[in-house]
């Protein structure tokens, strides 16, 4: 009897690692497109729920559409946990986690009333998507863009820095020009006028009076324009230098009009200094180039 179990059970676990992980199976391939209708819908419904209106009317539809969606996504969970060989491993992965996450704040609503904001984290659900549509080519361009950042932090990091202290410069320089009853109240405050000036943001809410302050506001401002294409350029200078050390890396092979020594009859050759094809074998120099066989 326990055997007989034992074995529903192992096939049970079969089936449902074939159906999960199953990319190349018809199933699989179903499963992948029922699991992206839910995460599409249940976005939408949290969406919908923000909306005060549209929550005032189908308020209950709302709940029990997403009870059913949290359910169907719990014994995807389940299996998930029960059929991964290292299931440890899963649990605690990225998407395990993310997996975790946007199912608890629908059973935490349902027990304390003061979690139901919580119900928003449903929509990192959508991360999901990148597993589902898990393709070689986006899988290469997310790594080269990782590489890419990984080798660019240091400038970056230099770049911020310098970025910075100019506005700790710019803003305690404006403090000292600005009158101090209207705006440029504080060191920080004008610091904070110097950033949002600088990343062409511009709120409005700190505006300089003096003409003095406006010059310098407009110089920040043209300034701000070639901050912002710093980080484009040194991460796009990391790009260009991968792409051109993969082809580098590439086997280069010397032109030949003819295909190697091994493919042509043995009535004919090629020439060992042209590549000309065909060449009598017994040729002592070549008809195009003249060099000597």
């Amino acid at each position: 009897m326990k055997k007989a179990l034992k074995e529903k059970y192992e096939l049970l676990k079969e089936k449902a690692f074939t159906i999960i992980y199953g990319r190349d199976t018809v199933a699989g391939k179903l499963f992948d497109l029922i699991l992206l209708g839910f995460i599409l819908v249940s976005v939408f419904l949290a969406i919908f729920e923000s909306i005060k209106t549209v929550d005032k009317h189908i308020h209950t539809l709302l709940v029990v559409l997403e009870w059913m969606i949290t359910i169907f996504f719990t014994i995807e969970y389940i299996l998930r946990i029960i059929c991964t060989p290292k299931w440890k491993r899963y649990i605690f992965s990225f998407y395990g986690i993310i997996d975790l996450i946007s199912i608890l704040p629908v059973y935490l609503s349902f027990f304390v009333v003061e979690s139901k904001f919580l119900s928003i984290i449903r929509i990192l659900r959508l991360l999901r998507i990148f597993r589902i549509l898990d393709l070689v080519q986006f899988t290469q361009q997310a790594n080269q863009l990782r590489k890419a950042l990984k080798n660019s932090q240091t400038k970056i990091l230099v770049f911020i820095y310098f970025v910075l202290v100019l506005c700790v410069i710019l803003g305690a320089f404006m403090y000292m020009i600005e009158p101090h009853d209207k705006a440029f109240t504080s060191i920080p405050r004008s610091i904070y006028w110097c950033i949002v000036t600088l990343t062409t943001v511009g709120y409005g809410d700190v505006v300089p009076t003096t003409t003095f302050g406006q010059i310098m506001a407009s110089i920040i401002m043209i300034l701000g324009y070639g901050i912002i294409a710093v980080p484009t350029g040194i991460v796009t200078s990391e790009y260009s230098r991968f792409y051109r050390k993969k082809e580098e890396q590439k086997p280069h092979y010397p032109h030949r009009t003819a295909p190697t020594k091994y493919s042509h009859s043995h009535t004919h050759g090629y020439c060992r200094h042209c590549g000309t094809y065909p060449l009598p074998n017994d040729a002592l120099y070549c008809h195009k180039c003249g060099a000597k066989q």
